[in-house]
């Protein structure tokens, strides 16, 4: 048996790995390195364009629940990510160039995996499964192939934020330390500003120039989930004070007070050489950057590694399309994988990518597709972008808002949502028991 898969992202990645443990020989299509979108730079896979954070690690979180929950299936993106942890409070952060060369090495190492380096236009013949993983960034002609497929789809813009130097900060303009002291005291720099600072950098951002942009971007389709600063600037005076720049669970020990506003600054890479904007995805012309975001104190000598950018992003209407397996309703052996889902985030992707290829194993061996539980939260997602109820269906990312609530009221956020954690792991397990999935191995 042969499958192929077509994209050697996240989701890709962990959909060959699947179908590779299965016994299956799979061919993964990918067009770099002749051919990148506008986002991408590297020739590896598993490239993070946008952060370098798969968000919070604990069980207690919707980001940790579904780590844990791939992690205990077998995921190759949880497992790597560990190997080139960098330090991020209570968040999962990775060196990013590290991440994609490990998961390239495994992947090229793999002998039931054979790479094919050219752009798919059409879906390729002779197969006994194909998993489109082409993410959200699919080049125009298999976009068109993909839209003739499943109807007309959706799009939006990504953001990814500026990186600067480390050595660039001014540190007498800044401190070290985790919201609410939350992981270790070095894992964020934080920029303050005062009232005045901030109001000045308010009246430059809502008054800076924006990069040109392709004639079908419209501002109405800006994901909200991953918003560029300028539009959430333009929605009010404070916004940004209620977002990125939010300073509740900060002291500033120079004041001794909660700053006015707050911009944190994250490890970009293991060394600690190179720091992200969090929460600065933008599309501001590069020297608007510089100008504009140099107004932090902190950042007034900042050397910008990167300046943000602004890329293409498109989904299918899932709920019309897809069983919660992952397969196309109308063809059970074309299967979907990764954000052109409509699952929103890293790990979200990748997630999907290792149900697909899990799922298109099962059906090749003659087994039964699964979904996982509903508690699970790899389960809700499932559910959520095949549910046919859904209208004017848009990403979802984890959440614990997903999950069917818990049959008692526990009062205290956090330990409700360990116990839904809890829940969650103990539905997977006795699932993947019942239904030889090969989950038990990495418990």
């Amino acid at each position: 048996m042969k499958v192929a898969v077509i994209g050697g992202g996240l989701a890709g990645v962990e959909c060959a790995k699947a179908l590779s443990r299965n016994g299956i020989t799979v061919d993964l299509y990918e067009m770099k390195p002749s051919k990148k979108s506008p986002a991408h730079k590297l020739d590896t896979f598993a490239e993070l364009v946008c952060s370098n954070s798969l968000k919070a690690e604990r069980l207690n979180s919707a980001a940790g629940l579904l780590k844990h929950e791939m992690a205990y299936l077998g995921s190759i993106c949880v497992e790597t990510a560990y190997e080139c942890k960098v330090e991020a409070g209570g968040a999962l952060a990775v060196d990013r160039l590290l991440f994609s060369k490990i998961i390239t090495e495994k992947i090229r190492n793999d002998e039931n995996i054979n790479i094919i380096e050219k752009e798919v236009a059409t879906l390729p013949e002779g197969y006994d499964g194909t998993v489109i993983c082409a993410g959200p960034l699919a080049s125009d002609a298999l976009s068109e192939t993909i839209r003739k497929m499943c109807g007309n789809g959706l799009s939006f813009y990504d953001a990814a934020a500026p990186i600067v130097s480390a050595e660039s900060i001014d540190m007498e303009c800044a401190f070290t330390q985790s919201r609410y002291d939350r992981g270790g005291e070095a894992d964020y720099i934080n920029c303050p500003m005062n009232k005045e600072e901030y109001e000045a950098f308010y009246e430059a951002i809502i008054n800076a120039e924006s990069a040109e942009v392709h004639s079908f971007d419209k501002r109405k389709d800006v994901y909200e989930g991953c918003m560029p600063i300028e539009v959430l600037a333009s929605r009010g005076k404070d916004t940004m004070r209620y977002g990125p720049l939010k300073p509740v669970g900060l002291t500033d020990p120079r004041t001794g007070h909660r700053p006015w506003a707050n911009l944190q600054l994250r490890k970009e890479n293991k060394d600690g050489t190179m720091y992200n904007l969090v929460g600065f995805q933008t599309n501001l012309k590069f020297g608007e950057q510089k100008r504009v975001f140099s107004m932090f104190p902190a950042l007034k000598n900042a050397e910008f590694l990167r300046f943000g950018v602004m890329h293409r992003n498109t989904f299918i209407d899932s709920p019309r399309l897809l069983n919660g397996d992952f397969s196309l309703r109308n063809n059970p052996h074309i299967f979907f994988g990764g954000q052109i889902t409509g699952v929103e985030g890293y790990m979200e992707s990748a997630a999907s990518g290792l149900m697909a290829g899990i799922n298109l194993a099962r059906r090749l061996k003659g087994d039964e597709t699964v979904v996982l539980p509903k508690d699970t939260m790899l389960g809700a997602l499932s559910r959520y972008i095949s549910d046919e109820s859904v209208k004017n269906f848009q990403p979802m990312g984890a959440n614990f808002g997903v999950l069917p609530p818990l049959p008692e009221k526990i009062r205290d956020k956090q330990e409700r949502y360990m116990q839904l954690a809890i829940r969650g792991m103990e539905s997977l397990k006795a699932f993947a028991k019942n239904n030889n999935l090969d989950g038990e191995k990495n418990d």
